[in-house]
């Protein structure tokens, strides 16, 4: 699907926070221009620090930093600040309840011109199980910007995934409202669920708008909020259609789907299908390649829904 974009919401959106809230700090690893930090720089200067390519220097200083009262962002590829710094992680945000938030630029297969290394798919299922660590995946710049201005004003530590350069419009900005743990239903339907977010959400709606033609109603649930979850969104969605699609730009274990698992397998029973990267590394590539070549386009989706109804009723 086509959607509008708009051009790095989130480097914007971020210094426009910083002159709400003198609080704000932005902590980066020599990657302002990658994570859009560039435009706070440029306005805050006295607030903005470069720490060089340290990462865990730059968590460490984030998390002192938001334990004198500061608001922290810092950020840099989602796999460098998830992996490479993960002990620092959770001993110096999580543990302490730091009040840091950290910025993951580029994640999953969205950093496709990078390849493995770069490529975080283990991202989500790092940052779900630390305790008291919010994690959002936003869908579009709209709900970016409505997810980060939440972390600018709730204190915690937080984990957020973030597109960059042109980022699509699938929202209305006038009347979307965003809530910490709650999903948003973008299409009802009796035959089954699709819940997804971020990337992959335009596959996901593509892929319901498919099976409507062949006469398939699939409800569609954005889950940006991840951790939180809204679990009251997820059992209605296995008690009303009977069964559950997810699709993630993630690995197939531990992230979207696994957090979905976990509440249908304990409360709600129904046939379920986990769609991610496979016990597998990441490849360079465009993005439409790489979503074809891991089974996650609209086309993979659908394959999936049908494949899933088929089960129910076992």
């Amino acid at each position: 699907m086509n959607y509008p974009t708009q051009l790095q919401p989130f480097g914007h959106a971020l210094a426009e926070l910083g002159a709400i809230d003198e609080r704000i700090i932005v902590i980066d690893a020599d990657l302002q221009r990658a994570t859009e930090t560039n435009f706070f720089q440029e306005q805050y200067p006295e607030r903005y620090f470069d720490v060089g390519i340290a990462e865990a220097n730059m968590v460490g200083i984030s998390a002192g930093l938001a334990l004198s009262g500061k608001t922290v962002f810092c950020g840099t590829f989602s796999s460098f600040i998830t992996q490479r710094v993960c002990d620092q992680v959770v001993i110096s945000v999580g543990y302490c309840r730091s009040n840091v938030k950290l910025i993951g630029v580029e994640p999953g297969i969205a950093s496709g011109r990078n390849g493995a290394s770069h490529q975080a798919l283990l991202d989500i299922a790092i940052m779900r199980a630390i305790p008291g660590m919010t994690v959002f995946d936003p869908a579009d710049a709209i709900e970016l910007r409505a997810m980060l201005k939440y972390l600018a004003e709730n204190p915690g530590p937080a984990y957020m995934r973030v597109p960059r350069g042109k980022v699509p419009v699938i929202f209305d900005e006038t009347t979307y409202r965003f809530e910490a743990g709650k999903a948003a239903m973008l299409r009802d339907g009796k035959d089954a669920a699709i819940i997804s977010g971020g990337i992959l959400l335009p596959e996901a709606i593509q892929a319901a708008e498919n099976l409507a033609a062949k006469g398939v109603q699939a409800r569609v649930l954005n889950m940006g909020s991840i951790k939180p979850i809204d679990k009251q969104a997820i059992l209605a969605a296995a008690r009303d259609t009977g069964c559950i699609v997810t699709a993630e730009n993630h690995s197939s274990y531990g992230g979207l789907g696994g957090a979905v698992a976990e509440i249908v397998s304990q409360n709600c029973p129904v046939p379920m299908r986990i769609l991610g990267i496979e016990d597998r590394f990441g490849e360079v590539g465009p993005n439409d390649w790489l979503l074809a070549r891991f089974g996650l386009n609209a086309d993979a989706i659908e394959k999936a829904v049908i494949e899933t109804i088929e089960k129910k009723g076992r």
